[in-house]
């Protein structure tokens, strides 16, 4: 009888790993002290040293010796199946590991404590064979004993979605919060045709990983939502606009426009000045139009501050909710955090023709006057079903997290 502990293998089992930062076990964390008869553990042994030379198809034909020799004890057939799954391992013989840690596993020799890593190994080994059933099992029971194991639960997904399990995958990926993990749940969805599902993956994404893709992707959604309303395209690149996505001449010259449509000529001199700053406006063959444009709004502006007054208290006098809303905000674009007197009370009137989009105006009023919690609140009240609850939404989320 000899004595002799696996750890002489000293096997080195990381380059099966799910990750970098999963390494998985060799030999050496197996020490099982105790006595084999000399004609097991000397080809055992052998086929250790072997392998610890990285000869390992030699040392899986030395374990052939050990294997002829009849009437094994369950240690002798543990040690040489344990021997024999780290050198097909390595040996990249996945076949050959995977019988022999399943025979490992099933061993009375193997403790509660080595039970995890051997079943690890296995999932590993299934999964670097691409037999993604057997991966999935063997992850399942490493999940069932450690729950909060989050690297195999990350595998887990992974391999879920490299087969083909994509409702499975999304299920495991409700919840999610890393960039990667949302990502993946997005392109499950846009494979379902989950358009609403996708929509909220793409919001959360927006809000904590705040990419110009995610946001763009977002506004023409919202945009192409069936029964947007039309009134509420200038309040899209208002927030494009903060979001920096407005960039070409035509997008400041369109946005200006509608500004002074709907009667708010200081923030549509903002917006011409913004795209001069840029060096979008201002220069090649339309300049002159540039110019008209700036010309017009300055000069609105000039008649509207000069009339403000009057027209205030025509928009009282009529009970006009919708004058009172829209000469606030003008206000405030123009630097005068009274008007959101104004657009409160043209709220309180209750007879506006889109009470909605008014306190979506309001709101973002609020935010443009430094009421960055005041604004918040407003927008987390919007309804309708126009656009108005989304651009609120979003609105929120650019205020919590701007670009």
């Amino acid at each position: 009888m000899i004595k002799f502990r696996l750890a002489h293998l000293g096997l080195v089992m990381a380059a099966i790993g799910f990750t970098a930062a999963v390494p998985m076990m060799g030999v050496s964390s197996i020490a099982y002290a105790d006595t084999v008869r000399a004609e097991v553990g000397k080809p055992l042994q052998e086929a250790q040293k072997l392998a610890s030379s990285g000869k390992y198809k030699e040392a899986l034909a030395k374990l052939r010796e050990a294997d002829a020799v009849g009437g094994k004890s369950e240690l002798e057939k543990f040690q040489i199946e344990y021997t024999r799954g780290s050198a097909a391992t390595a040996a990249g013989e996945n076949e050959t590991a995977a019988r022999a840690f399943e025979q490992v596993l099933a061993s009375p020799k193997l403790s509660s404590a080595q039970a995890p890593k051997i079943t690890e190994a296995l999932a590993s080994i299934y999964l670097r064979a691409r037999d993604y059933p057997k991966a999935i099992t063997y992850i399942q029971k490493v999940l069932k004993d450690n729950p909060n194991n989050a690297q195999m639960r990350e595998q887990l997904i992974q391999t879920y979605y490299q087969s083909g399990k994509l409702n499975e995958a999304a299920k495991e990926l409700q919840g999610a919060k890393s960039e990667g993990n949302l990502q993946m749940l997005a392109n499950i969805q846009l494979k379902q045709n989950d358009k609403a599902g996708y929509v909220q993956t793409l919001e959360k994404l927006a809000a904590a990983y705040p990419k110009a893709s995610y946001w763009a992707d977002l506004l023409n959604r919202v945009v192409g939502k069936p029964g947007f309303s039309s009134t509420l395209n200038l309040d899209v690149m208002r927030l494009k606009l903060a979001l920096k996505q407005i960039t070409k001449p035509s997008e400041f010259m369109e946005m200006g426009q509608l500004a002074l449509q709907a009667g708010n000529a200081a923030e549509a001199l903002k917006i011409v000045d913004e795209g001069y700053k840029k060096g979008a406006l201002g220069t090649g063959a339309d300049a002159g139009r540039h110019q008209r444009l700036k010309d017009l709004a300055a000069k609105t502006l000039a008649d509207q501050q000069k009339n403000a007054a009057t027209q205030e208290a025509n928009f009282r006098k009529e009970k006009d909710a919708d004058g009172l809303a829209n000469l606030g905000y003008a206000m405030v674009s123009d630097g005068k955090a009274d008007g959101l007197k104004l657009m409160e009370e043209a709220i309180k009137l209750g007879s506006g023709r889109k009470p909605e989009e008014m306190k979506l105006h309001y709101g973002v009023a609020q935010y443009v006057a430094g009421k960055k919690s005041a604004a918040i609140s407003t927008l987390k009240s919007v309804k309708g079903t126009a656009g108005e609850p989304e651009l609120a939404r979003y609105w929120t989320m650019y205020i919590n997290n701007p670009v």
